[in-house]
């Protein structure tokens, strides 16, 4: 079945329609004056997630490209701190209310929600709340504002954290271009469906492809757009790279000839491939993929090129979302090349706010991913073992468990096949470490050798819990030095924006 959108005829519409449904778009008092004296507003912000980053996953990635006493670009914004993730039941009351039930681990559609409308909601659901009313989302009160705006995405443009800005559904599986009532309602738990619109039972595809939130549209999923969203997106003024009627995506020869005022380019028919895969790959088609800085640079370039109404600037997301698809998989090569091109675009859009001297760059992250961790080089996690390590520490006043371990653990070689990196790392059973050379060790050791000096693990291969870092630079940016909650960002953004009343 295929549905379309009458409701969705206009960003401004749907907000309108949302603030009429709900009033749990978070607070919505004036922002507060920034030391810079542009009381807290910022002409443009460019938001920049890391799916599934965690501070390790920060912190490996700075030893493995820059050494021990080297920084990413994301770790020289001046403003950081911490964000809180947790979600909450379906059916839940807000924070502080009576029926408030929390989940401390979110997923990426309920933490999309939470930053891009400021209310906490069930894992699955995009821009409604717990109880399945519509909520705006910043996007779309930026677009209804007259600013320019941007989604840009390594994954599917309709996948979660995309999605959560351009887009109103009760179950992130309901993405198009054929749905079902099951897909479309979040079932799988408690068997409770909630009540229904054609704006919470339409595909995600179909909402961007006819709402236009966004001006400007990179990253993959081509295959969840056919010709009819195709004819919808030229009917609005896109250029459309590529074909979603053919079913042709586009290249990097594309993104670099786009211009226009709305622009639509979608480069794989899935989410876009793996960064190292292309460096291990120079020749294949999907080679011709551009890069996250290569579509950061560009949607900056092209929003950056006309004003909003009224004078105003831009509002730009982007994704680095293979980080948490990687470390799903337990890959921390690849993880760790994803967290590269993550910060080379976070450097790209740190360069831009720095020459336009009004522009809030805000880097977070949804959620950290799997429990990433840095082991002491030469030892192993207690998954591989036969037995428990020993307790080394034993003699230690301080330490009051000591638990009978007599002697040294070894490996069991039906859970490990010693170092690991990539083969092996489909198995479950198998959490051997990854290692890894740094600058800092001599020229002759290699990946994956004993002699590197940088030892990777992983807890699991699902999202945890943890807070999440988050960096900011430019006008706003002290309101994110210390420990927020991530529907603060909400506040945050629309506060720089002046789009809450």
């Amino acid at each position: 079945m295929r549905r379309t959108l009458p409701l969705l005829g206009s960003a401004g519409a749907l907000v309108a329609a949302a603030v009429a449904v709900t009033a749990l778009a978070g607070p919505a008092g004036p922002a507060t004056a920034a030391p810079d004296g542009n009381n807290g507003r910022a002409k443009n912000v460019i938001y920049l997630l890391g799916d599934g980053l965690g501070r390790t996953h920060i912190t490996a990635a700075r030893e493995r490209f820059y050494g021990a006493e080297g920084k990413l670009a994301m770790e020289t914004l001046p403003a950081q701190g911490y964000v809180s993730t947790y979600a909450v039941e379906k059916k839940s009351g807000q924070p502080g209310e009576p029926d408030f039930k929390p989940n401390l681990v979110t997923d990426s559609a309920s933490a999309a929600t939470a930053w891009a409308s400021g209310v906490k909601t069930y894992n699955a659901a995009l821009g409604v709340d717990a109880k399945g009313a519509v909520v705006p989302t910043a996007m779309e009160l930026a677009k209804q504002a007259g600013y320019r705006t941007g989604n840009v995405s390594t994954s599917e443009i309709t996948d979660a954290t995309p999605a959560g800005q351009m887009s109103h559904v009760l179950a992130r599986g309901c993405q198009g271009p054929v749905y079902s009532a099951s897909a479309c309602q979040d079932t799988a738990v408690t068997g409770e469906a909630l009540p229904t619109s054609d704006v919470r039972v339409t595909p995600v595809a179909d909402q961007i492809a006819r709402n236009g939130t966004a001006d400007v549209i990179f990253g993959g999923g081509l295959g969840r757009f056919d010709a009819a969203d195709e004819t919808a997106l030229k009917e609005q003024g896109y250029s459309v790279l590529g074909s979603a009627a053919s079913q042709i995506p586009a290249t990097r020869t594309d993104l670099n000839a786009a211009s226009g005022d709305k622009v639509f380019g979608l480069f794989n028919k899935g989410n876009l491939t793996v960064e190292k895969a292309k460096q291990d790959n120079p020749s294949a088609p999907q080679a011709q993929e551009p890069s996250l800085p290569e579509m950061t640079k560009k949607a900056i370039e092209l929003l950056e090129s006309k004003k909003g109404s009224n004078g105003n600037g831009f509002y730009l997301q982007v994704e680095g979302a293979l980080i948490d698809k990687r470390s799903h998989a337990n890959d921390a090569a690849q993880t760790l090349e994803e967290v590269k091109a993550f910060d080379d675009a976070v450097a790209a859009a740190l360069d831009f706010a720095k020459k336009d001297g009004n522009t809030l760059v805000i880097v977070t992250a949804d959620h950290e991913t799997a429990g990433l961790n840095i082991i002491e080089k030469g030892s192993f996690t207690n998954p591989e073992a036969a037995a428990p390590p020993a307790n080394v520490d034993s003699g230690n006043t301080a330490n009051n468990s000591t638990p009978s371990r007599p002697s040294g653990s070894t490996k069991d070689p039906a859970r490990s096949t010693g170092i690991i990196n990539g083969a092996g790392a489909s198995d479950p059973r198998n959490f051997g470490p990854a290692t890894f050379r740094t600058p800092n060790d001599p020229a002759e050791v290699k990946d994956g050798s004993k002699e590197a000096s940088l030892w990777l693990t992983y807890l699991s291969g699902n999202h945890t819990g943890a807070d999440v870092p988050v960096y900011a630079y430019g006008s706003g940016s002290e309101k994110l030095q210390g420990s927020v909650d991530n529907t603060d960002l909400f506040d945050i953004v629309g506060g720089a924006l002046r789009v809450l009343r």
